[in-house]
């Protein structure tokens, strides 16, 4: 609920699972804590989702429902980004915003969370949605299985449980989403960092893909592992509580214990070294083909951008500083980073330090440069933005999730003023929060779509559109 409003009714709307009495507040009606699974508890953990059973009469959506098993971020990023921790055994839950009176057929957008695959909720007071609502979008969000519950690879366990997770979540919204004024055609899917990631993996699967009218991806990551390589944070965690990585021995454990586990072996971890993190693996059953391949065949719209500064976020000042030429030359060597890549920043960025070369570097390989290949290949609508407008906070500039406030238009949120201050620009977040609005209802932001001129919205103070900035450094990644 936004700030100073109190509900005004109690609508009910009747879903093919039974009845859902949400509040009204103003001009928008809300259903949080919606389960579209059951939970994934008991013989449930480890495996498949299975869509939520039937209940009698009608089912009070007043609050948003439990968290997956997590733990908060700690250190300086946990001063930054606070996590909501719901308790609770029903967290495969999905929240609805929906105009009091829609349009016919309102179009919709499935908000997926970031979080690295192992923090985060949708509970998240940023990512409230009614600021889409009032403007005609019937916006849902999901929770999803984190961490070793949703992404370990064990032996007798499936793969992706929790891509799989929002796959069925993705299912839901096509089948009701019509109770609450929405299109099931004209399904947008959103995310952001690894809810970027899902976005992607869900198009790269064939029926899902088949669900959706578009897609924005905002600094996700879009390749995924070889099932060896994803495995080794599920290897890490056994190895600290002394079982097998095998779904028995797994199950054997509390969620809590595993979620201490990975936080032990993780401690101490950063974006240049420590313990290897959760990602999504290429698997013949849940993601037949990483999405950095498939993608350049779907044919949908897609909105992709990333942030100028997304380092910033995982790499203070003080770390920024410890990186002296020396260690980022052996960085750059351990990631395979051409040294003409190195020289192409350094001429782009004259009087940046080695260690905001390097950090540059890790943003265009692992997100830039993959956003452009696919805006190059695709043949498909796509759209490049990069956010540029650097925030005044512990100079974190225009970092990782900077942008999220601006695309909600919701500067005011606490979550939002850690990250932002409390003087952001209210211009740009009305432009930018139009543009996504635009791209759900039509497929277009309002800008051309990425081609040989490479034109790519920057988002500033003074938004505008200019062939892509810093393209030497990409085509030297290539």
């Amino acid at each position: 609920m936004l700030a100073s409003e109190e509900p005004s009714s109690a609508p009910v709307v009747t879903l093919s699972t039974g009845g859902v009495r949400g509040t009204e507040i103003g001009d928008v009606r809300r259903f949080l804590g919606i389960p579209y699974a059951e939970p994934p508890v008991g013989d449930r953990r480890f495996a498949a989702p299975v869509a939520a059973a039937p209940w009698d009469g009608v089912r009070e959506t007043l609050g948003f429902g439990p968290t997956s098993p997590q733990s908060p971020y700690r250190g300086a990023l946990g001063e930054l980004l606070h996590a909501v921790i719901l308790d609770g055994e029903d967290t495969l839950t999905v929240n609805v915003w929906a105009p009091a009176a829609p349009a016919a057929d309102a179009p919709v957008v499935l908000w997926l969370h970031g979080g690295s695959l192992e923090h985060g909720t949708a509970a998240q007071p940023a990512y409230d949605g009614t600021p889409f609502a009032r403007d005609g979008v019937v916006f849902v969000s999901a929770n999803y299985r984190l961490g070793a519950e949703g992404f370990s690879v064990l032996d007798g366990a499936p793969l992706n449980l929790g891509l799989r997770d929002v796959a069925l979540a993705l299912e839901w919204v096509h089948r009701e989403i019509a109770a609450f004024g929405g299109d099931p055609a004209r399904i947008t899917i959103m995310g952001e960092s690894a809810g970027g990631a899902l976005v992607a993996a869900l198009l790269a699967r064939p029926t899902s893909r088949a669900l959706v009218a578009g897609a924005i991806i905002q600094s996700g990551p879009l390749e995924a592992s070889d099932p060896a390589r994803a495995r080794r944070a599920s290897d890490a965690i056994a190895k600290r509580l002394g079982i097998a990585a095998t779904r028995e021995a797994f199950a054997a454990v509390p969620p809590a214990d595993l979620v201490r586990a990975r936080a032990e072996v993780a401690a101490g971890s950063s974006p240049l070294k420590g313990a290897p993190g959760f990602v999504l693996a290429v698997d013949a059953e849940s993601l037949p083909r990483s999405p950095h391949l498939a993608l350049t065949e779907a044919d949908v719209p897609i909105l992709i951008g990333t942030n100028t500064d997304e380092y910033r976020l995982w790499l203070g000042s003080d770390e920024l500083a410890a990186i002296g030429r020396a260690k980022s030359w052996l960085a750059r060597r351990a990631l395979r980073i051409r040294e003409r890549a190195a020289r192409a920043v350094r001429d782009a960025m004259p009087y940046a330090s080695a260690g905001e070369v390097l950090g540059q570097l890790i943003t265009d390989r692992v997100l830039r440069a993959p956003a452009t290949r696919l805006g190059r290949a695709r043949t498909a609508p796509t759209y490049l933005y990069e956010f540029a407008w650097p925030s005044p906070v512990r100079d974190l500039r225009a970092a990782h999730a900077i942008e999220i406030a601006f695309a909600f238009g919701r500067l005011d949120d606490e979550d939002a003023v850690r990250l932002i201050g409390d003087d952001a620009p209210e211009s740009l977040a009305r432009d930018m929060h139009a543009a996504w609005v635009s791209f759900i209802a039509t497929g277009d932001p309002g800008w051309p779509a990425f081609d040989d001129a490479r034109l790519t919205r920057i988002w500033d103070v003074t938004p505008e559109t200019v062939p892509q900035r810093r393209a030497a450094v990409i085509d030297a990644l290539e």
